[in-house]
């Protein structure tokens, strides 16, 4: 168990849209951020896209249930997000699993944070049009 990934995952589900300058204390100042959607280079440019993400939600939380260390400095958490986007699923409670895979410093900053979830849950089964044809194509390929 790592104490290191608790912290992190305690401080991440703690941020918001008025204390994005704490993202300082987490990652270092050439950190890479990836997801399926993103990538992101830098301290600065990932305040900018946190600030973008969080003005553009009504709801954002982040419940981490997992926490796995599979080497010093390098370690695998697992959540479950939850957001709601005025445009997205008619408002409601959208809720995406998903894994983060960190690598940290001695100084105890993630200099790497690649997110692994579904964008199709995450955005495109709740767009008008193309949520209808793409959870038509899960349910056709399931």
């Amino acid at each position: 168990m790592s104490d290191f990934l608790r912290q992190f995952a305690q401080d991440f589900a703690g941020l918001n849209k008025d204390n994005l300058d704490t993202l300082g204390q987490l990652y270092s100042e050439d950190a890479l951020f990836c997801d399926p959607l993103h990538e992101v280079r830098g301290l600065a440019n990932m305040r900018r896209y946190f600030a973008e993400m969080y003005a553009n939600v009504s709801e954002l939380r982040f419940d981490f249930y997992g926490f796995d260390q599979a080497r010093e400095g390098e370690g695998y958490l697992r959540w479950t997000m939850s957001y709601r986007h005025p445009r997205l699923a008619k408002g409601q409670l959208i809720r995406v699993e998903g894994c983060s895979h960190l690598q940290w410093n001695a100084s105890g900053r993630v200099y790497r944070h690649r997110d692994y979830f579904d964008a199709g849950n995450l955005l495109y089964e709740h767009l008008p049009l193309m949520g209808q044809v793409i959870r038509w194509l899960k349910r056709r390929l399931a």
